[in-house]
C-alpha cells in the first residue's frame, strides 16, 4: 500500500515534466512543422521554360498555396512568411518514348520542372534551393491539346507533394 502511494504520484510528476519539456508538432499529413512557425508565403513562380503554358505559373503557385492552407495550421501572408517559397518553372517539354519498330513513338512524356527556393525562417538549416521534376505519359494516339490539362494537373500534384514533403517533413 505504501508503495502505491509513492509510485502513483511519482508517475504523475514524471509524466507532467516529460510533457512540458518536449514540444514536437505532429499531424496526420506527415508534416513536421515547428510550433513557432505561424505563416507561409508563396511568390508567383514565373514560367521561364522554352515552351510556355500560359496558365501553368498561376495554377502551380495556387496549388502550392492550397496545399499549405489545407494541410498545415500556417496562415498565408503576402511575403516573408516563416516558410517562404519562390522560384520558377524551368522546363515544360513533350518528348517521345517507347519508339516502335516503324520509328513512331507509342507514348509521349510531358515533363515539368521547377526550381524552388525555400526559406525556413525558424530553422535556416532546413532551407533549400533545388529543382524538382515530374512527368506524365500519354499515348501517341491521343491529341496533346485534349489531354494537356489533365496531364498538367497530375504533374503539378506530384510536384507539390514533393515540395511539401521536402519543406514540411523532416524524413
Amino acid at each position: 500500500m505504501l508503495r502505491k502511494r509513492i509510485f502513483l504520484p511519482a508517475v504523475f510528476i514524471l509524466t507532467v515534466i516529460s510533457q512540458n519539456s518536449c514540444k514536437v508538432s505532429y499531424s496526420f499529413t506527415g508534416a513536421s512543422i515547428p510550433p513557432e512557425a505561424k505563416t507561409f508565403s508563396v511568390e508567383l513562380f514565373q514560367n521561364l521554360a522554352s515552351i510556355v503554358n500560359p496558365t501553368l505559373a498561376n495554377y502551380f503557385t495556387e496549388e502550392l498555396k492550397n496545399r499549405f492552407l489545407s494541410q498545415t495550421r500556417l496562415s498565408p501572408v503576402s511575403a516573408f512568411g516563416d516558410f517562404a517559397f519562390s522560384g520558377q518553372i524551368t522546363q515544360y517539354d513533350v518528348s517521345p518514348m517507347a519508339i516502335q519498330g516503324n520509328e513512331v513513338a507509342a507514348q509521349n512524356r510531358l515533363t515539368i520542372s521547377v526550381k524552388v527556393k525555400f526559406v525556413n525562417a525558424i530553422d535556416p538549416k532546413q532551407s533549400f534551393d533545388k529543382s524538382f521534376s515530374q512527368y506524365a505519359v500519354f499515348g501517341s494516339n491521343q491529341n496533346f491539346v485534349q489531354v494537356e490539362q489533365a496531364l498538367v494537373r497530375e504533374i503539378v500534384e506530384k510536384l507539390v507533394d514533393d515540395i511539401f514533403n521536402a519543406a514540411a517533413s523532416n524524413w
